[in-house]
This record gives C-alpha cells, sequence and structure tokens, in this order.
C-alpha cells in the first residue's frame, strides 16, 4: 500500500474517453501531406505528447528527417481539424472513473488533471463531460502552461506548486501511454501507473517500468492509503 496525497491523471484514454479522436486528427493532418502513417504508429510516437511536437516526432520517425516548417504548417491544419472533429463528438469518461475522482478528494487527496493539450482542447474536453474544478479535480496543467512537455516532469511540478504539495514520493502520476510513465519518473513520483484503456498496450506499458499496470484506474483504490 502507499500513502499519496497527490494524484496526477492524464486525461485523454487516461479518465477521458474520447476514442481517441486527437490521435486519429493528428493522424489525418499528417497524411494530407502526402504521408502514409497508422495510427498505430501515430500512437506509437506521439502519444502523450504536446501535439506540435508529437507531429515532430511522428514525420522525424517515418523519413528520419524533418525541417522546422512543415510541423508548424500541419499543427496549424491539426488545430482547425480538431475543432470540426470536437463539434458532433460525444466525450465521457470511463465506467467508475468519476467516482474514484470523488472518492480520492473526499479521502483528502488532491488531483491533478494534466495533458499533452493545449488548455482550450482541455477546457472543451472537461466542458463536454461537464467536470468542473472543486469537483472532479483540483487543478488543470496543461502543455500551455510549462516550457517543457512530456516526458519533462514541468508538469507534474507544476501542479505539485499549485496544490502545496512539497514530498514526490507522496505523488502518483497515471496515464495510458509509455511519456506518462517517463513523466512520473522524471518527476521521481512514488507512483506511476500505466492503465490500458488509451494509447499503449500492456506490454508496452510495462517496457517503460511503471509502479503497476492496470485496465481499469479503479484498481488503484486498492494500492492507496491516504495520507
Amino acid at each position: 500500500m502507499h500513502t499519496i496525497k497527490l494524484a496526477v491523471f492524464d486525461m485523454a484514454g487516461t479518465v477521458v474517453n474520447e476514442d481517441n479522436v486527437v490521435y486519429k486528427t493528428l493522424q489525418k493532418a499528417i497524411n494530407e501531406r502526402g504521408f502514409q502513417v497508422s495510427l498505430d504508429f501515430v500512437l506509437e510516437h506521439g502519444a502523450g505528447k504536446e501535439k506540435h511536437q508529437a507531429i515532430k516526432d511522428i514525420i522525424a520517425a517515418d523519413i528520419g528527417t524533418v525541417d522546422a516548417a512543415m510541423p508548424a504548417s500541419i499543427f496549424k491544419d491539426f488545430k482547425k481539424l480538431l475543432i470540426t472533429a470536437y463539434n458532433d463528438l460525444k466525450v465521457t469518461s470511463y465506467d467508475g472513473v468519476a467516482e474514484l475522482l470523488y472518492t480520492l478528494r473526499n479521502k483528502g487527496i488532491k488531483v491533478a488533471l494534466n495533458t499533452g493539450y493545449d488548455t482550450s482542447t482541455a477546457q472543451l474536453l472537461l466542458d463536454k463531460m461537464n467536470w468542473n474544478v472543486g469537483k472532479e479535480y483540483d487543478v488543470l496543467v496543461t502543455a500551455d502552461d510549462v516550457v517543457l512537455g512530456r516526458p519533462n516532469p514541468d508538469m507534474i511540478v507544476e501542479a505539485m506548486r499549485k496544490l502545496n504539495v512539497q514530498q514526490q514520493e507522496f505523488v502518483l502520476k497515471a496515464g495510458d501511454s509509455i511519456i506518462d510513465i517517463e513523466e512520473g519518473k522524471n518527476a521521481n513520483c512514488g507512483v506511476t501507473i500505466g492503465v490500458t484503456t488509451g494509447a499503449h498496450t500492456r506490454e508496452q506499458l510495462l517496457s517503460a517500468h511503471p509502479t503497476y499496470v492496470l485496465d481499469s484506474l479503479t484498481g488503484l483504490m486498492d494500492l492507496i492509503t491516504y495520507g
């Protein structure tokens, strides 16, 4: 059992079920420029990252090199396509996750949401689910709030600062991608959890050596105590 004071959750694929629409849109924006990358390839090389950086890394992984102009241009297309994709998108959470967040907060554990999305995209997802600060979560930290995105620890450090949690050993980080786990390790979190509901498989998540891999976030209630 682990004593936890702050739980940091990735959004899409972890607490938000949006059917990978962001990565499908990322794939579309890239392939409209003449590439032929698969969704699995996009997830492998882009999952969890700030999306401009994800585009750079996906293209570099595909063709070995990339200049600065093309990813910037694709990123602009991606943001336009995403607005269209989100207009009619139904966004939900996963079974039991909202109740999990309520339980954690009622037990005195602070809850942060963090994401490689920009703030406007993240807030759109939360609005569609009718999630609010002070109810489901205590703070939202996005790629807009830090200089360095994942796997750097900056978003977790910012969440700790905002919520006045000083000790990394009492912080839990959970996410659906390898880079979420790497982010948690780089922040020296006491617990890192991979969850199989999103971008990466159990085998991929295990390759990053998290503390646990779960098929549902609700399983973490059996692993923690309340500090």
